[in-house]
């Protein structure tokens, strides 16, 4: 349902609506949908609108918004009359006293005029009738407030200036008519309205019951959103949804009529209910649906056999982004997502706002997070700076929108070109780095690791002593949990990168900080649209090991607790972010297969395929024995660590030759950096590709 707000900058005479799929058109209070056709499948394609509106001239339209106007003015006007009238029978209890009769008609046309001027100044006669709801009660009431406070004003004004048995002193309405009127005219105005909207109501259900169309749905949440998906459903067949049960695990709930439909039991008796109703789908209508709550209903839904689907995010729908009935599949991120982050007294609008922010590998999944949500805090000028030119005009194009285009300067450099960074930061002057660009991909750079060492380490430096020289104020390394007892090349060379920072910053006025955390949702180079992708060819999903574990994060949160460290730090710190618990591989392929209408190994396989050069079974954001510190915000933690015991110039002059092969290169890497290992083979673990998840191999012990 669709409801007015004066305040929210919504129209109340709205003739055509725009709501994504829907198209709804107006006409004296019949609601006409075309659906246009939707890009979500085949389902959603095949439904269409059971009728087209005819169209109409804007002569007609004028003739008939004037012919509901006159109706609608005709009514309200009755209704005062009616009202006025009864206030005086109340008053004098049904007995035509002297001089009542001729008191009322004397009065009514100016009280009743005077209550309309009051109901058209609260906008009252521009309501939709069909939409009346709680909203509108208010201004209704003001306005009879306003008209009985001047009412009364006359009545003992003039009663003080008029002379009984004068015309002027024939204008007071006695204070108890003045009152009465005020609670019948208020009853009246929404009544007749409440009575509109009713028979709209009716109307609508006697249809839903005459036709039957749709597919039997059940409503898991009885709820603000619930009541919301269940209104729409009913009003727009052609969605092809019939709900016919709520269920809600709020027992105050139970036994409840929602919207004419009955709140039938908990979630856990799902699959009766059902069957009860011979139910195809199950519509998850909990806006804040934790990941907790969202996996146990999807194994209920997995036991009904009913496909199922949920409501848009809270934040969608009250942005007005998505509308509620625009359901979507349940995807895995809604069972590794977390509760949102609400941080009090947030550091990181006051370091952004006003400031020159400089961002390199802005074109990445982290790094164009974070200028979406740099932007947001009002920088005076975003500098873009990647090395990939699609991936740069893509950012570019997205953020330079709605009066942006000045503010967001784009900067083609790669990190490692000395002479470019120099220019970019002598032009630009940044008062603020992050610092996003690196080679990431474990595997691709066990092959190459001399370019991991000359992007990741050699091009930190270079990033992080323009920052020194030009005076930065802060500078942010965004490094990896890779870096925390390294087995990879990748995260060896983060690792120095932090300890590079970390010197640096004892020698000067730039506040310097890394910030770590695990693995993004949605990244490049992420297992999981790797998954999707083997599930939409048919499998096999391919995991490296069956006990594979790893923490995840969305992009939008993980660059949300970037920009609060950088607010936060002092200088020197590792910052370690919150990623929650960690959630094995196999068991992520598993639900993404089950989110699919899959039953994993028997529809699609799961092959274990062996752990990949510099993999680990699990990652750590901090060892065991290093003292870690809470901060205000409780996502986000302190690791300061010790000094390294080396020089980082030596250390980095016998890294500008390494040697000429991968594993000369690796080998000076662990003699440089000690904490650096390559995980010992596992011996209860074969790595041949093929074999299926069936046969798991036995836990690996983690090593010390």
């Amino acid at each position: 349902m669709f409801h007015s707000a004066r305040s929210a900058g919504w129209s109340y005479h709205l003739t055509r609506y725009e709501f994504g799929r829907e198209r709804v058109l107006q006409n004296e209070g019949v609601i006409h949908v075309s659906t246009i056709k939707s890009s979500q499948g085949a389902e959603d394609g095949s439904r269409s609108a059971s009728s087209q509106p005819p169209r109409l001239s804007d002569r007609d339209v004028r003739f008939r918004r004037l012919r509901r106007d006159s109706i609608c003015l005709g009514l309200d006007l009755i209704v005062l009359a009616i009202a006025f009238c009864g206030a005086f029978l109340v008053r004098y209890e049904g007995r035509a006293a002297d001089g009542m009769v001729d008191a009322m008609l004397w009065n009514l046309p100016w009280v009743v005029l005077l209550q309309y001027a009051m109901l058209a100044w609260q906008q009252v006669p521009r309501f939709s009738w069909v939409f009346i709801g709680i909203r509108d009660v208010p201004p209704i009431v003001n306005a009879f407030g306003a008209a009985a406070l001047v009412m009364l004003t006359v009545r003992y004004g003039g009663g003080l200036l008029s002379e009984p048995g004068s015309r002027v002193h024939g204008l007071l309405v006695p204070s108890s008519v003045v009152v009465f009127d005020a609670a019948f005219g208020i009853l009246g105005i929404a009544g007749v309205r409440g009575l509109r909207r009713l028979q709209r109501e009716r109307m609508r259900m006697r249809h839903a019951r005459v036709t039957e169309k749709g597919t039997p749905t059940v409503l898991i949440g009885a709820g603000v959103a619930g009541r919301m998906l269940q209104q729409e459903l009913d009003e727009f067949a052609n969605l092809g949804y019939r709900p016919v049960a709520f269920l809600d695990d709020d027992r105050e709930k139970l036994g409840r009529l929602v919207g004419g439909i009955r709140v039938e039991g908990t979630t856990a008796q799902l699959t009766e209910v059902a069957r009860r109703h011979g139910a195809k789908v199950a519509l998850i209508a909990i806006a804040s649906a934790d990941r907790a709550d969202v996996h146990r209903i999807l194994e209920h839904c997995k036991s009904a056999s009913l496909q199922t689907k949920m409501i848009p995010s809270l934040h969608e729908i009250v942005t007005g982004k998505i509308r509620i009935t625009q359901l979507r599949d349940v995807a895995i991120e809604d069972l590794l997502g977390r509760e949102p982050i609400e941080i009090e007294g947030s550091a990181a609008p006051s370091t952004i706002v006003g400031k020159v922010v400089l961002v390199t590998g802005a074109g990445g999944s982290i790094g164009s997070e974070l200028c979406r949500q740099i932007l947001r805090l009002e920088p005076a000028r975003l500098v873009l700076v990647e090395r990939y030119e699609n991936n740069l005009y893509e950012i570019h194009r997205e953020l330079a929108t709605g009066g942006q285009a000045e503010r967001v300067v784009p900067e083609i450099a790669d990190i490692t070109d000395e002479q470019r960074m120099n220019d970019v930061f002598a032009q630009h002057r940044p008062q603020i780095v992050f610092h996003a660009a690196a080679h990431k991909h474990v595997p691709m750079m066990e092959r190459v690791p001399r370019e991991a060492i000359k992007n990741n380490v050699f091009g930190t430096k270079m990033v992080a002593d323009l920052a020194d020289r030009f005076g930065v104020e802060r500078f942010v390394f965004v490094s990896t949990d890779k870096a925390v007892r390294p087995s990879s090349v990748m995260g060896a060379t983060k690792r120095l990168a932090e300890l590079y920072i970390k010197e640096l910053d004892a020698r000067s006025e730039v506040r310097f900080v890394s910030v770590r955390f695990g693995n993004v949702m949605g990244s490049a180079g992420s297992v999981i649209p790797l998954f999707r992708e083997q599930i939409a060819r048919g499998g096999p999903v391919t995991v490296t090991h069956p006990d594979m574990e790893r923490f995840f994060m969305t992009i939008p949160e993980a660059s949300r607790l970037v920009l609060e460290a950088a607010g936060m730090c002092e200088g020197g710190e590792v910052m370690l972010l919150d990623m929650g618990s960690p959630v094995k591989i196999r068991t992520l392929a598993e639900n993404m297969i089950r989110l699919s209408g899959f039953e994993p190994y028997k529809q699609i396989d799961i092959t274990f395929t062996g752990m990949r050069p510099g993999e680990k079974l699990y990652e750590e954001l901090a060892l065991p024995d290093e003292m870690v510190e809470e901060t205000h915000c409780k996502k986000i933690f302190v690791w300061r660590g010790n000094g390294w015991p080396v020089p980082m110039s030596s250390v980095l002059t016998r890294l500008r030759d390494p040697g000429s092969t991968p594993d000369e290169v690796r080998q000076t890497l662990r003699d440089i950096l000690p904490e650096f290992r390559v995980p010992s083979a596992d011996p209860l673990f074969v790595p041949v590709h093929g074999r299926s998840g069936r046969n798991t191999a036995p836990r690996l012990a983690a090593s010390s």
